[in-house]
């Protein structure tokens, strides 16, 4: 990820089968910039599982690509001692769609990944070191997520 670049986005709707969302759909009416809040990222990925196919013809044990799974994901937030905005948004059963701008919010840039989730869990972290207070959300990748998209234009007004 690239500090200060990359950007992190929580949708609670697209309307696209594609799930790629339109500009309006990133706004603050329905999209929540999440890159002030974000602590530290994990996951966000698709992994393989490969299938063995050896044969007899060769010792040589080779394989095909099997399925795709998303592995653990999540987000570490800074907690926000005069507010709970983003705690309430990401409560525990919430679901909608975790936007990455990889390279930032360059439109037609085709670095724009959208995972569906559902979140999993959400809970405070403690810690006894000098480190502000932060809680962690955990979410479940429940459809395969549209990669490398195109970041939707700017509307221009």
């Amino acid at each position: 990820m690239r500090r200060g670049v990359t950007k992190f986005f929580f949708l609670k709707v697209i309307a696209a089968a594609s799930n790629i969302p339109t500009r309006a759909e990133l706004g603050a009416a329905n999209g929540t910039d999440l890159s002030p809040f974000v602590s530290d990222v994990e996951g966000w990925a698709l992994e393989n599982t490969p299938i063995e196919t050896p044969d007899m013809a060769t010792s040589f044990a080779s394989s095909i690509p099997g399925e795709d799974k998303a592995g653990n994901s999540s987000f570490t937030f800074y907690e926000d001692q005069a507010g709970d905005a983003v705690e309430q948004l990401l409560s525990k059963g919430t679901t909608g769609f975790v936007v990455i701008l990889r390279k930032g919010d360059v439109p037609a840039s085709r670095s724009m990944d959208v995972f569906p989730v559902r979140i999993g869990s959400r809970a405070a972290t403690y810690s006894t070191g000098a480190e502000p207070a932060k809680f962690k959300v955990g979410f479940s990748i429940t459809a395969p997520p549209a990669l490398d998209a195109a970041v939707p234009a700017m509307t221009t007004t």
